[in-house]
């Protein structure tokens, strides 16, 4: 069973960018589309971006002009830039294949806060 393991997050002020990484333990070609989920306090997971084997793209509104995903089926790794970062963006941020989500990571905190 394929396990990911999200990194990249950290505190940022309002306005800076991040890049988030989320290695797999095994090959992603196959999977599927994958997708970056975050969870703030007190809130469900919500799918945030999405993208297929071929790296067509779908974002949440929310994140919408300031977050692209891209992944790399060769090092097996899903990214996530983001920029712009707002307060609202604050969560735990995981990966996770779309269509049937594996078994979730640790996740990677972000925080924006000034």
């Amino acid at each position: 069973q394929v396990q990911f393991v999200e990194s990249g997050g950290g505190l940022v002020q309002p306005g800076e960018s991040l890049r988030l990484s989320c290695e797999a333990s095994g090959s992603i070609l196959s999977i599927g589309a994958m997708g970056w989920y975050r969870q703030a306090p007190g809130k469900q997971r919500e799918l945030v971006a999405r993208v297929s084997i071929g790296g067509n793209t779908n974002y949440a509104d929310s994140v919408k002009g300031r977050f692209t995903i891209s992944r790399d089926n060769v090092k097996n790794t899903v990214y996530l830039q983001m920029k712009s970062l707002k307060p609202e963006d604050t969560a735990i941020y995981y990966c996770n294949v779309v269509v049937t989500p594996r078994a979730w990571g640790q996740g990677t905190q972000v925080t924006v806060s000034s």
